[in-house]
């Protein structure tokens, strides 16, 4: 995806665990935070809390969407991936992306992923990889501060 590129359409799921939801609900009152993860993935793990502590701190200023993004086939099993959910504290809607038809969606490759978008849906910020936690958080700000001087 390309910067201001509007959010997909959450489509395709195989399942949703921890509730279910639909791009018109992520747009227009916050911005939404989209995180891809996957069960395999040593760095998703170690970057949880924080992604965690991240959605809590936010609650009330942002949507937070997890997506599990299948590596390999080893990555399907449902009952792994609600385990693992549960083992990470995931409690935030969980699009289990079996197919990658979202992963095709937002031509995203790689785990963990973030993908913020502003109230309007459009893609304001992208960053993969484990560290860079300090950049998605000032990122996030930013777009949060604009929210906040538009009203």
């Amino acid at each position: 995806m390309k910067l201001r590129e509007p959010m997909p359409e959450l489509t395709g799921a195989t399942e949703w665990l921890n509730g279910e939801v639909a791009r018109d609900q992520l747009i227009g009152e916050k911005p939404t935070l989209i995180h891809f993860w996957s069960v395999s993935c040593h760095l998703c793990k170690e970057a949880m809390p924080q992604v965690n502590q991240f959605r809590d701190d936010y609650k009330d200023k942002l949507n937070v969407v997890a997506v599990h993004m299948p590596r390999s086939e080893d990555d399907l099993n449902l009952e792994d991936i609600k385990k693992t959910a549960t083992e990470h504290g995931i409690t935030q809607p969980i699009f289990v992306d079996s197919e990658h038809k979202l992963t095709d969606a937002f031509g995203n490759e790689f785990v963990p992923a973030y993908y913020v978008f502003d109230k309007e849906g459009r893609l304001r910020h992208f960053q993969a990889g484990g560290s860079g936690m300090k950049m998605l958080e000032k990122r996030v700000n930013r777009v949060l501060d604009e929210t906040e001087k538009a009203e």
